[in-house]
């Protein structure tokens, strides 16, 4: 599939979903608008180089990319990057927000930052047009609990436009509702930073809720009943994290109401953890049927309303036992629209974009992570997809200022997949690209404790900045030995 000349698109800071990511994006047109054009100050020959998102893919580029050959330009909502692995963890407390979150800024003044989102890219022109994402300074102090889209905050702002030599579309996904009622509206997504916050908010809301004098035992149990929809990798840590707060700390702080709590994991599919080897998945499910984590598969949610979550499986009109707690963790679909194309840009296996017009590659337009797929080859929405080909953009474009050749085309090496099930256990698995008769070699499948400790290592190593290489094993160190820190504000 291939795209037009001209890209209209709004690329969202994810609000509903991220990847340190975008969301829904929609087809708008500025012709009633008076833009700015932006040109730099600064007087150099460097080509510039505009990356858009500051996600696995676009952060992984900004890092490493040479700017002392480039005029490097970065757009994107956020000021920092999401460490996603590890957002399940600071939903509930194991760790702390700003162990899971990098600054762009920090790479100033050797690049150039711009809050904003790309609205319309013309290749032909190699313009875009951008809408600045900061909330107007005369406006209400924002309440970060709330769920609205920021996009409606800051229309009246001015759009401004700049043109590119080399251009990088790095927006990511946001999280499929799937066109379900009440998704948007009643159900917390777990892409950002932010999601992570509202949701441990809300969480400690409805212990506080329920540990009012006046509640009942029913009403307590329907506000501490905990319903994710979801059974990937996303769905099953959250799962996990939720179960070990339940658990422990929980247990601690609200002595009665712990026992009353109940967590359920629905699935349309007829199992969780599709990708995973299906040892590993049966590991899981007895895990969690054993610590009592409810796993409902091929369950179809038709509507969410407040407080109730209707599902195909239990009859017209039966909700769910009610609930304020509803995490929405399904599949992604790209932050990309426009009149052709539906889900994700298509590339080349060098990463460029492909253009409808010619159906031939952009030689000067490329897209990473979970916004593109690559032609005849697509692979999972994943960090380590993105990163692997931010990897790759690096070198290809650090050999392109040089003038040295660089023809060979992106190969994803599989390192394989990690999930944490709770209790301190985890599953690995990096089977699936491994010969027929080496799929149970040491190492290929790991369970347990010893699963645990790679999951935990393999983040730790992940982490980018020494600082956060201190601070994630600190919060794991202090959790562990004084709990997590309950406190609401």
């Amino acid at each position: 599939m291939a795209m037009q000349g001209t890209l209209r698109s709004t690329l969202r800071q994810t609000t509903i979903g991220s990847n340190s990511r975008f969301s829904h994006a929609s087809s708008l047109c500025f012709g009633h608008r008076t833009g700015r054009h932006f040109s730099s100050t600064a007087v150099n020959n460097k080509q510039r180089v505009v990356i858009l998102g500051s996600g696995w893919g676009g952060y992984g580029l900004l890092r490493s990319i040479d700017k002392e050959r480039y005029d490097v330009v970065v757009v994107s909502p956020n000021t920092y990057f999401n460490f996603t692995p590890l957002l399940a963890s600071t939903s509930v407390g194991t760790l702390e927000f700003r162990a899971a979150i990098e600054p762009v800024r920090k790479y100033a003044p050797a690049l150039t930052y711009y809050q904003a989102w790309c609205d319309e890219i013309d290749f032909k022109r190699k313009t875009l047009t951008c809408m600045p994402a900061t909330r107007p300074v005369k406006s209400e102090v924002a309440d970060p609990t709330t769920q609205e889209d920021p996009k409606e905050e800051v229309m009246d702002n001015t759009p401004f436009t700049m043109r590119y030599d080399k251009l990088i579309i790095a927006v990511g996904a946001y999280s499929q509702t799937f066109n379900i009622p009440g998704v948007k509206e009643h159900a917390h997504f777990l892409k950002d930073v932010k999601d992570a916050r509202r949701i441990r908010s809300r969480i400690l809301e409805c212990f506080e809720q329920a540990n009012q004098p006046t509640m009942s035992d029913i009403q307590r149990r329907n506000l501490l009943n905990f319903c994710i929809v979801g059974g990937g990798p996303t769905g099953v840590e959250f799962a996990a994290e939720l179960h070990d707060l339940l658990q422990s700390d929980a247990r601690v702080h609200y002595p009665n109401l712990a026992r009353l709590a109940k967590i359920t994991l629905y699935d349309v599919a007829d199992s969780i953890l599709t990708s995973f080897d299906r040892s590993l998945v049966k590991y899981t499910e007895k895990t969690f049927s054993r610590e009592g984590v409810s796993i409902l598969t091929n369950h179809h949610v038709e509507r969410v309303e407040a407080g109730k979550l209707f599902v195909k499986e239990r009859g017209e009109g039966q909700p769910s036992p009610g609930s304020p707690q509803y995490c929405w963790l399904t599949d992604q679909i790209s932050a990309i629209r426009s009149s052709r194309l539906e889900y994700s840009l298509y590339t080349n296996d060098q990463l460029n974009v492909i253009i409808d017009d010619t159906n031939e590659p952009n030689e000067d337009v490329w897209a990473i992570g979970d916004a593109a797929i690559v032609e005849g080859a697509p692979l999972p929405a994943t960090a380590q997809v993105a990163s692997q080909k931010a990897k790759y953009l690096v070198s290809k474009l650090n050999k392109l200022a040089m003038d040295k050749e660089c023809s060979k085309p992106f190969v994803f090496h599989d390192q394989g997949s990690l999930a944490y099930i709770g209790n301190w256990k985890a599953i690995y698995d990096r089977s699936s690209n491994l010969p027929e008769g080496e799929k149970d070699k040491f190492m290929s499948k790991e369970t347990g404790r010893l699963a645990w400790l790679l999951w935990r290592s393999a983040y730790f190593t992940m982490t980018l900045s020494w600082r956060n290489k201190i601070l994630v094993p600190t919060y794991w160190f202090l959790n562990w030995i004084f709990g997590r820190d309950l406190t609401r504000f």
